[in-house]
């Protein structure tokens, strides 16, 4: 009788708690769709308007302030720096998953590591960039001392979404791929990589994300000069930054929203893509 007294008491409280805890997320997933209206609704309200022909001329100039050649910059410090990060990543988490013992010091050592990489502000990547590649190695102000320091932060969250996406995959994949004879290698390329495709590209989408945005570590190692450049070893000026210092000199502010509204779509369209990607893969694997 007891037992069943307490079980009455306890149902109303659950109720209640339980309704609570409703409203808070239905509130909490009303103000963060409310505040990402704001800003995108806020952006393209300023932007569209300073949208014109002058902004997409091939050369830049105090008087266009035009965007391509930041535009076509932004592209290629993407390109690079996946090129160099994801390889790196992709085959850090293989060797971490794959060819290491589980729960071994070195995984959690390297893990810890990457996981403090991540963490670390972007101007302190920018300060090591400008330090080493740029006055150490005598590259200066280039695409290239750009993209390495972008393909070392975004290195720990390609790495990290990898191993995760690795870790998912069923170790019954692995066990009737050694079952049937096939070696290691063979084992990882043909049955682990494509379940775990998905999330490699998912951690690939952030990456992006944050090379795009980037502009305090570029300042320091790419440079500020807005053209496209001949050679990895061209200054050049990502959106970001092309962004900020039109900020900064106060004399074309309408050209700044407009640029942001093209970044965004730039942005959205990536993320698309490489969504749609990742269903293809996903449905086909």
């Amino acid at each position: 009788m007891m037992a069943e007294n307490n079980n009455r008491v306890r149902a109303p409280r659950r109720k209640t708690s339980s309704a609570v805890l409703n409203a808070l997320v239905h509130i909490a997933t009303f103000l963060t769709i409310a505040v990402l209206v704001v800003i995108v609704g806020y952006i393209l309200v300023m932007g569209i308007p300073a949208l014109n022909p002058d902004l997409f001329a091939l050369e830049y100039n105090s008087e266009n302030v035009s965007m391509l050649p930041s535009l076509v910059d932004t592209l290629l410090a993407v390109l690079l720096t996946l090129v160099i990060a994801v390889p790196l990543g992709v085959m850090a988490a293989i060797f971490l998953v794959e060819y290491t013992t589980r729960g071994s010091k070195f995984v959690k050592v390297v893990r810890i590591t990457a996981e403090t990489l991540a963490g670390i502000p972007s101007i302190v990547y920018g300060l090591f960039g400008m330090l080493f590649f740029v006055t150490f190695l005598g590259w200066g102000l280039s695409l290239l001392s750009g993209c390495l320091t972008l393909a070392i932060m975004v290195l720990p969250t390609i790495m990290r979404t990898t191993e995760e996406a690795l870790r998912a995959v069923p170790d019954s994949y692995r066990e009737g791929s050694f079952g049937l004879g096939a070696g290691r290698l063979r084992t990882v390329l043909s049955v682990v990589l494509p379940p775990a495709m998905p999330g490699i590209l998912g951690g690939i989408i952030l990456s992006i994300g944050r090379i795009v945005g980037e502009s305090a570590a570029l300042i320091f190692t790419a440079g500020t000069v807005a053209a496209i450049p001949m050679g990895v070893f061209d200054s050049v000026r990502t959106m970001s930054v092309h962004m900020y210092v039109l900020s900064c000199e106060g004399l074309h502010i309408d050209a700044t929203y407009a640029t942001a509204v093209v970044l965004m779509v730039i942005v959205v369209l990536i993320n698309a893509l490489a969504s749609f990607a990742a269903k293809r893969i996903a449905k086909n694997g």
